[in-house]
């Protein structure tokens, strides 16, 4: 939901293109890296949970040490565990370089003066040029405060061999997919995976049902706390979520499942398919992966345009960094083309830059070809810049899929929150 940028699908190069015209001229070869003037380490703390993207960050950083001859100590920390801690090390005990996520999310804490502004960066080596609308996600004032490090577009994942078995078809709107729900379930099979032990995936499901309802404006005016949860808008909403939960298409007691597990139903064929980001592969064995296919989430209002979630991570230079030269100039390094794709490459993100070769991951080439055609973007709901609002919302989502007919009371408990929150 960090910003809202219109991709045409007018040329190959309309991916990603919003926030200013991509250049023609690729950005790549090879430059010679400066001299550190201090020869101290970079130390940085990544949340990295691909091994694969992991080994492949420990590369690049083992090169640049070689080139430059300063040490790049990588500390990776669990990903659940790093959104707490991240709170903390940026106010005492901050590495040089960490791992986190754009739009709202980094604003919240640029607000706080607790990233470095990296404009020179963006400036020196012509960022923009190659970004287009994701450069928008790193900045906040015409100030830039990180790198984009890859973006997961959302959508309804599935297993091919499943759809084939069972004779289902990919729903393209909601009639067709109350219609393939029932079908799953004469089938034995759970229409949607879903576990929202860690609550944010009811909110992902949530978002993507507003924006095909409602539009991208709307959308980010509930999460910008403009707009009530009591808003008339919103009722073809949860008149629509609520028709899918009394049909029975979610996993039960999915409130006890983290999406990981989740995402085993969908590769142990129990499940028709997930709405998540790409990095449900992880629940996929080698030999699985190739049956794992992509659909945008249905069309539930064919008058309302075409807006995606799309959730970009990024990297940045906290603001009490010891090392912020040598920080740049690593960043700097591990931006290069060659080395950012090898680091997108094992996790299947989409890359941020146009001038990346073609990934080898089809599902990668399938979310650059569908985000040519996206009207909007919108990162799923913000737990950062409004915890508390957040929070609520996230736990009323959940609370609405396990009893909606409580929905009323939930509804009005998180407007309360919003009018308290927002100061309404």
């Amino acid at each position: 939901m960090a910003f809202s940028k219109q991709f045409p699908s007018t040329t190959r190069r309309s991916f990603l293109k919003g926030a200013g015209m991509v250049s023609a001229a690729a950005v790549s070869g090879s430059f010679p890296i400066p001299a550190i003037a201090q020869a101290q380490e970079v130390t940085m703390i990544s949340a990295e949970n691909n091994g694969a993207a992991l080994d492949a960050l420990k590369a690049i950083a083992a090169s640049f040490s070689k080139e430059a001859g300063v040490n790049v100590v990588i500390n990776n920390m669990d990903h659940e565990a790093h959104k707490t801690a991240i709170r903390n090390y940026l106010v005492a005990g901050a590495p040089d370089i960490c791992s986190w996520f754009s739009g709202n999310r980094m604003r919240a804490f640029v607000k706080r003066g607790l990233f470095d502004d990296i404009s020179d960066l963006f400036e020196k080596e012509k960022y923009k040029d190659v970004l287009g609308a994701t450069a928008g996600a790193v900045t906040d004032g015409g100030k830039q405060y990180g790198l984009p490090t890859g973006g997961t577009l959302w959508g309804m994942f599935y297993r091919k061999d499943v759809f084939e078995q069972h004779g289902l078809t990919v729903p393209k709107t909601a009639d067709e997919f109350m219609a393939y729900g029932d079908k799953c379930k004469a089938a034995g099979i759970t229409p949607v995976a879903i576990g929202t032990k860690e609550l944010w995936p009811a909110a992902g499901w949530f978002d993507q049902m507003n924006l095909r309802i409602n539009g991208l404006d709307k959308h980010m005016a509930l999460m910008n706390g403009e707009m009530s949860y009591l808003d008339p808008a919103l009722t073809a909403v949860f008149d629509q979520w609520e028709a899918m939960i009394s049909k029975g298409f979610f996993t039960e007691n999915h409130t006890s499942f983290g999406w990981q597990e989740a995402a085993a139903l969908l590769a142990q064929k129990k499940a028709g398919m997930m709405n998540l980001g790409a990095f449900l592969r992880s629940a996929f064995t080698a030999e699985d992966l190739p049956q794992l296919s992509y659909a945008t989430f249905p069309v539930l209002d064919a008058k309302v345009g075409h807006y995606e979630e799309f959730s970009v991570n990024s990297i940045h230079i906290p603001a009490k960094a010891k090392n912020k030269q040598g920080a740049r100039e690593f960043l700097a390094y591990f931006y290069k083309p060659e080395n950012l794709a090898a680091y997108l490459e094992p996790a299947g993100n989409v890359p941020p830059r146009s001038d990346l070769p073609p990934s080898k991951d089809p599902l990668v080439n399938v979310a650059v070809e569908t985000m040519k055609t996206v009207q909007g973007t919108s990162q799923y709901y913000d737990r950062d810049s409004d915890p508390d609002m957040a929070q609520a919302g996230l736990v009323g989502f959940q609370e609405f899929m396990a009893k909606p007919d409580r929905r009323k009371a939930i509804l009005t408990r998180l407007e309360g929150t919003r009018k308290r929150i927002y100061k309404i």
